[in-house]
């Protein structure tokens, strides 16, 4: 192949004093193409905007714009970029930005190839993928590999095969790699061959702007005045290639054709036209024939739709007459077993009365006297038990009637103390404000009066008097109020100790399982516990550290050194509550959840309210259904109304069940409510002490 070069050996040497002077430059002040976030940019480009390149990006601009056909002040720099960036900064950046830098191959060894004539240089290309206008390709992409690494063994050259090759340009997507042989074995040359699309001559650019930011480029390996360097040189195949007389030119003239990028846009453009106006008739003679098979396709639907329609009809009527034949056998064989059951129910209990009267009539023979006896006894004992629980009855119902009456007169007795407050508020406020004005006019006629006023004087001494009636009045309306007070603290405590009495009274009736009940303030519930503990432990555990959990929280909310509590001001007034801070708190909630914690906080403030000397849990009366203090007016209508339930359970069972022989079975239920009954007389018993204090 014939070469030309296209700059002279004077800007040659002043690109290379360029080239070094950047490097040196770039090598003293990384600063000026790192970020600090660690991308790169171009030093030489700063009008862009783009100056957050990726290392692979950077490089592959490097190298474009120094293969690129612009001036060598421009090129210079850049290639200096490409190599500052391989030599120094290639160990910094990771392995996934270097996967796309295609590895230098190894040296070569000293056999090679004798250069192929051509008639002119290879043009440089921009860093756009299109070449200049009318510029002669070989296609399909063909790229040409020249002073490829061979040996002599057995008296003929050998090198590489094209597969390991292809693997070391995979980067450019290369097909395959075809070594060129001759009668003396590998000549040192291999064609390259890529896709034929638009990608493909990409990919071959890329090939060709990789050899020549390395150095070894068409241009480097046509220079005849200097040696080359131990290497492989790489450049796409052209018009000066194909025409070129050796093997390389021989291989291309068989296998490609020269080609311009206009002729093949020409050339794929008729192919697309001819291929649409293909397509567009095929399409019409499809939709023609679709058309057709359209209508024939309506024509069966239709009649397949009457046949289908027809074959349901014909289905029904088969349907309907068998379900009528089924309806008919099933009706006389349930008649014919039905008559065979009622025939063989009537002769079994006809048989069994007539073994039930055999078996009356032998143990009414077997009776004797001793047995007439026993039922005598037990008859007489139990009519005496139902005397005494109408005796009883009588008692329960004149202690509820004086109950009822009672609390009657209690009620009334609080709503005449509230009138009379009501009163004693109005007459203290009155007199109040009499006093208010009569001491102010007192003393605007202090301020008026004159010393030879008769008349001003006399009408202060009366002023003077009714101000002290008015006083005197306020002295009996405040010892009114105390014994009032005194009263109401009598009231009060009587109250105190009749729900103590009802406490210990209804211990057995009342419970946590009823909607009036004993709940003991300050004492924690063990569920939380257990749920909690069900999460972080396993199930058989978990039951048995729930309870130690337990008992060790209520023994710390028992210590009077421990005291949780903050005062805040909630509407001008201050209260008492539970310190969210505190350490226990925080550690309980973190380890066991908020349903153990809620459950520690609500038994502190029981405890705080109820006991906060003591600290133990005490027993309340309790509104479980409200979740609420109980008040005694509904523990009363709850014992009344269990007791009235006991009682015509009672009556019922036991008028029933008196005449005759008694059955064990009934005869344990009636026992069962006698004691029922008679635990809830004891609970009308403790309210009839609440109301009889003295």
């Amino acid at each position: 192949m014939d070469c030309s070069s296209e700059d002279s050996e004077s800007s040659e040497s002043e690109m290379e004093k360029i080239e070094e002077k950047v490097l040196a430059q770039l090598k003293a002040d990384s600063s000026k193409v790192k970020n600090p976030n660690g991308t790169f940019r171009c030093p030489f480009c700063l009008g862009k905007k783009k100056q957050d390149y990726k290392y692979n990006e950077l490089f592959q601009h490097a190298t474009g714009i120094g293969a690129s056909k612009k001036r060598g002040k421009e090129r210079a720099p850049h290639l200096a970029l490409a190599t500052y960036m391989k030599t120094m900064l290639a160990d910094e950046v990771g392995p996934s930005q270097l996967k796309n830098i295609v590895p230098k191959p190894p040296p070569p060894n000293k056999f090679l190839h004798k250069p192929l004539p051509t008639n002119s240089d290879e043009p440089n290309g921009e860093e756009n993928l299109e070449p200049e206008k009318e510029e002669l390709f070989v296609w399909p992409w063909t790229g040409v590999l020249v002073n490829v690494p061979t040996e002599r063994k057995n008296g003929k050259q050998v090198g590489e095969s094209g597969s390991k090759q292809r693997d070391q340009l995979s980067r450019f997507h290369v097909l395959k790699v075809t070594p060129l042989w001759n009668y003396q074995g590998h000549t040192g040359n291999a064609i390259v061959d890529f896709n034929k699309d638009w990608v493909g001559f990409k990919n071959a650019l890329d090939f060709e702007n990789y050899f020549k930011v390395e150095r070894h480029g068409k241009k480097e390996w046509c220079n005849e005045g200097k040696e080359h360097d131990a290497g492989i040189y790489g450049w796409v195949a052209r018009d000066y290639d194909y025409n070129s007389v050796g093997p390389v030119g021989d291989y291309l003239r068989k296998n490609g054709d020269l080609k311009s990028v206009n002729d093949l846009k020409e050339e794929r453009e008729n192919k697309s036209n001819t291929l649409v106006a293909h397509l567009s008739k095929t399409i019409d003679e499809k939709i023609q024939s679709f058309i057709e098979l359209q209508g024939e396709y309506n024509a069966t639907s239709l009649n397949l739709t009457w046949t289908m329609e027809q074959q349901e009809k014909m289905q029904l009527n088969y349907n309907e007459e068998m379900q009528k034949v089924l309806r008919l056998a099933r009706e006389n064989t349930r008649r014919f077993i039905e008559e065979n059951q009622r025939l063989k129910m009537d002769l079994d209990t006809h048989r069994k009365e007539l073994e039930m009267r055999r078996k009356q009539l032998d143990k009414q023979e077997a009776r004797d006297e001793a047995e007439r006896k026993i039922l005598d006894d037990e008859k007489k004992k139990n009519d005496h038990s139902l005397e005494m629980a109408m005796l009883e009855q009588q008692k329960v119902d004149d202690n509820i009637s004086k109950l009822a009456e009672e609390h009657k007169r209690e009620k009334e007795a609080t709503h005449n103390r509230n009138l009379q407050l009501e009163k004693y508020m109005d007459a203290k406020q009155n007199l109040e404000l009499d006093i208010e004005q009569l001491k102010g006019q007192l003393q605007v006629m202090k301020h008026l009066a004159n010393g030879d006023d008769l008349m001003v004087q006399k009408k202060m001494e009366e002023m003077g008097e009714h101000l002290k009636e008015k006083m005197e009045d306020m002295e009996d309306l405040q010892s009114l109020n105390q014994t009032l007070v005194i009263k109401e603290r009598l009231i009060n405590d009587e109250l105190q100790e009749a729900r103590k009495v009802i406490i210990e009274g209804l211990r057995d009736i009342l419970n946590t399982g009823t909607l009036i009940g004993i709940k003991r303030m300050g004492e924690l519930d063990e569920k939380p516990f257990q749920m909690a503990c069900k999460r972080k432990y396993e199930t058989e555990e978990a039951d048995v550290i729930a309870a130690e959990l337990c008992s060790v929280w209520q023994e710390e909310i028992q210590k009077p050194n421990w005291h949780p509590f903050k005062i805040v001001a909630v509407d001008g007034q201050t209260q008492e509550i539970v310190n969210e801070d505190d350490e226990k708190l925080k550690e309980v909630k973190n380890e066991l959840g908020d349903d153990v914690h809620n459950a520690i906080t609500t038994a502190l403030l029981e405890v705080n309210e109820y006991n906060p000397s003591g600290r133990y849990a005490v027993p309340e009366l309790w509104n479980f259904k409200e979740g609420r203090k109980a008040t005694l007016k509904e523990v009363a209508q709850y014992i009344i109304r269990q007791w009235q339930s006991a009682k015509r359970l009672l009556s019922g069972r036991g008028k029933s069940k008196m005449i005759g022989r008694m059955p064990e079975q009934d005869a344990g239920d009636v026992r069962r409510l006698k004691q029922k009954r008679l635990v809830y007389v004891k609970g009308v018993d403790a309210l009839y002490q609440c109301y009889s204090f003295p």
